[in-house]
């Protein structure tokens, strides 16, 4: 794992305590598990099934805990979703609106506070109940409205 690459995350699990370390962020997605690089230096493979979420951060000293929900129409583009977890807890989050960017073992998405510790944060299939759609926020449909062009006559006033 080179250092370059190399991402801070914070690994939530479901009856164990959560993991700090470093991930690959192109390859730390295996077929049966997630691959973690502690900070003592020992690789860990963590199975989906035990995993809740994966939460890519600054600081592994920041406010780990933010706002779930967001409290208004988010801002940002993309799927606007509400993730329900096998335990009960509700994440919101940002996806993004191309099938062809998700990835086969879970969901990525972008926090609704994107400024805060946790920057993005990938859950798992199977740690969720639930995925639902609330909004679609940027829609490509709605174009841009072309304005008429001027016409090149001054209207008179009189």
């Amino acid at each position: 794992m080179a250092s370059t690459t190399a991402k801070k995350v914070i690994v939530r699990r479901f009856e164990r305590e959560s993991l700090t370390g470093f991930v690959n962020p192109f390859s730390y997605l295996q077929p049966q598990s997630i691959e973690l690089l502690k900070p003592d230096g020992t690789l860990v493979l963590m199975p989906y099934s035990e995993v809740k979420s994966v939460s890519f951060v600054k600081d592994f000293d920041g406010e780990t805990e933010s706002r779930r929900v967001f409290l208004a129409r988010p801002k940002l583009e993309g799927l606007w979703v509400r993730m329900v977890f096998t335990d009960g807890e509700v994440l919101d989050g940002i996806m993004p609106n191309n099938l062809l960017s998700w990835d086969f073992a879970g969901f990525t998405v972008t926090p609704p506070e994107p400024d805060g510790n946790n920057q993005r944060i990938f859950v798992p299939r199977q740690a969720l109940r639930g995925i639902q759609v609330l909004g679609v926020v940027g829609s490509p449909l709605r174009g841009k409205r072309k304005k008429a062009p001027p016409t090149g006559e001054q209207p008179t006033l009189f």
